[in-house]
């Protein structure tokens, strides 16, 4: 029965996880062939690393620093993001394949059946086991690939596999505590992203070496999986034992699972969801809030995200200026550096880490958008329809909707860099300046919203896929493209890549302003040709 099972979601599965998987092995040959040929000389990547390690909000979006060779450079530079690719899809697997299959209540029809309750939770247990082998054998290979020493690759690649199996254990975990698939997956991608930004926090926060070269982590490293997945030191130490701190989360969230599964009936959850009201109440009257009622869950969790990423900041900003004053080598680089850019080192820090802020309002209205393709493919949007109520307005709600949780979470985010900044005792223009940076990151988010508005207008069964593929290529192109030495001309297909940045000397919008343009003759095109299309679950 485990291989019927099993054979049900590698069918279900199949072009995700061929999607996830060559992503992930052809990002890290990419990534070791754009060094190679960008920072091709040991001198240039020790120029490079001193300045990371001088600079912390790099190292926030790096990694850990281990010294200038070519195969420890790429590590640093790319295993956090990689790592990253694996939880998310670790998760999203997990809560596909649980809450997701309960809540549609094909759980209970399997259940009824001579698999069991059980079987299920073993079976996608099992797939996730093989799907972040896959990622392991995709990462190493990408990295031998790309010339890099075999044994180091190996480790690099388990690394990769461990924090995704993690993660799995994450995602199952969520599941039990959230009655929809929506409030899994945001709990569980909040999750991730926090892992992410502790990961950072305890890079940037880290002891330097004299001479610039490595970082020795702080303690937020060693309460993130993916700071776990950097101990390992692939090429410069390549230590296993790491690697049983990730593969023992995995086991105690499964443990944890278990035991709920025992104690909760089919359908229910940890946190069960309120009764809903015999008849509408006067605020679930119009298409906006029936939008809004349905996602509620998931626009607070990426606000509350927004709001730790910007809270994260100012602790930041403070433990950074206190380590930087006690190393005279990294005031001297950050002052030159500082000076040249004609900004501060909050606001670089505020630049960067609102990056982190942008992309999850990017997600958050995005998914304003996948959820108008799930009403649509549940038959939901068409009884909703037979009311007095246009397609037109229909989907202007939903766009509306997702201007305004992107509003709402980049505001969040400002609002925590606003108050840590106050509170540690930051007294720089760069206080005041959060809130325009804030403003800054909303024409790349909405990018996001009309461009996968107009995919489910003209193809609606592509519009999840493409939606999550546009913002991957986004964020790698926009964020990481420099480092993976991609022409200037790739890098400006992403919105990313033109988002203003506020500096001492004011903030340029001209890019800001073709991304708003563009946003809205999207938006106007999905809107219009909306009402020449049928409704339809295909």
């Amino acid at each position: 029965m485990i291989w019927v099972l099993y054979r049900q979601r590698l069918r279900r599965d199949r072009w995700q996880l061929i999607s996830w998987i060559l992503s992930i092995g052809v990002l890290a040959w990419f990534a070791v062939e754009a060094i190679g040929k960008t920072f091709g000389d040991e001198a240039s990547r020790a120029q490079v690393l001193q300045l990371a390690t001088a600079t912390p909000a790099i190292l926030v979006l790096r990694g850990l620093a281990r010294g200038p060779q070519l195969d420890a450079f790429t590590f640093f530079e790319i295993f956090s993001f990689i790592a990253l690719l694996a939880a998310l899809m670790n998760t999203f697997m997990a809560v596909r394949h649980t809450r997701a299959e309960e809540e549609s209540g094909r759980s209970e029809l399997v259940s009824s059946t001579s698999a069991g309750r059980w079987t299920p939770l073993v079976t996608t247990i099992v797939h996730g086991l093989v799907a972040d082998v896959l990622v392991a054998v995709a990462t190493a290979l990408g990295f031998m690939g790309g010339g890099l020493d075999p044994a180091g690759s190996i480790v690099a690649g388990l690394a990769t596999g461990a924090v995704g199996f993690a993660f799995l254990g994450v995602g199952l975990l969520a599941g039990e505590f959230f009655s929809t698939s929506r409030g899994a997956n945001g709990i569980s991608s909040a999750v991730v992203m926090i892992a992410y930004l502790l990961r950072g926090f305890g890079d940037a926060t880290g002891q330097v070496s004299t001479d610039g070269m490595t970082v020795t982590a702080a303690w937020p490293s060693w309460i993130s999986p993916i700071g776990w997945g950097q101990q390992t030191f692939a090429y410069t130490g390549n230590r296993l034992w790491p690697l049983l701190l990730p593969l023992a989360l995995a086991a105690v969230c499964i443990a944890a699972v278990v035991g709920l599964m025992e104690r909760r009936d089919v359908g229910a959850s940890v946190l069960a969801g309120r009764a809903g009201r015999p008849d509408a109440g006067p605020t679930l009257r119009g298409p906006f809030s029936l939008a809004f009622r349905l996602q509620q869950g998931s626009i607070i969790g990426w606000c509350v995200g927004g709001l730790a990423t910007g809270i994260l900041t100012g602790s930041l900003g403070s433990a950074i200026q206190a380590s930087i004053t006690s190393s005279p080598q990294v005031t001297s680089i950050l002052r030159a550096m500082v000076e040249a850019q004609g900004t501060s080192m909050t606001q670089l820090l505020v630049a960067a880490l609102f990056e982190i802020a942008g992309i999850l309002a990017a997600a958050c209205g995005l998914q304003a958008v996948i959820r108008l393709r799930q009403e649509e493919a549940a038959g939901t949007a068409e009884l909703v329809l037979s009311r007095p109520l246009g397609r037109t307005r229909w989907l202007g709600s939903f766009l509306g909707l997702g201007a305004v949780s992107m509003v709402l979470v980049m505001l969040f985010t400002a609002l925590g860099a606003w108050i840590s900044l106050v509170a540690s005792g930051d007294t720089s223009s760069a206080v005041g300046d959060v809130w325009q940076t804030a403003i800054d990151q909303l024409p790349a988010a909405l990018i996001y919203l009309s461009l996968p508005a107009a995919v489910f207008v003209v193809w609606p069964r592509a519009t999840i896929a493409a939606g999550w593929s546009l913002l991957g290529v986004g964020v790698v192109l926009g964020i990481y493209g420099g480092m993976l030495g991609f022409d200037q001309k790739v890098r400006d297909i992403s919105p990313f890549t033109h988002t203003p940045v506020t500096t001492g000397a004011g903030t340029d919008w001209s890019g800001g302003f073709w991304m708003l343009g563009i946003a809205v003759v999207l938006a106007l095109i999905a809107l219009v040709a909306v009402r020449r299309r049928e409704v339809g679950t295909a």
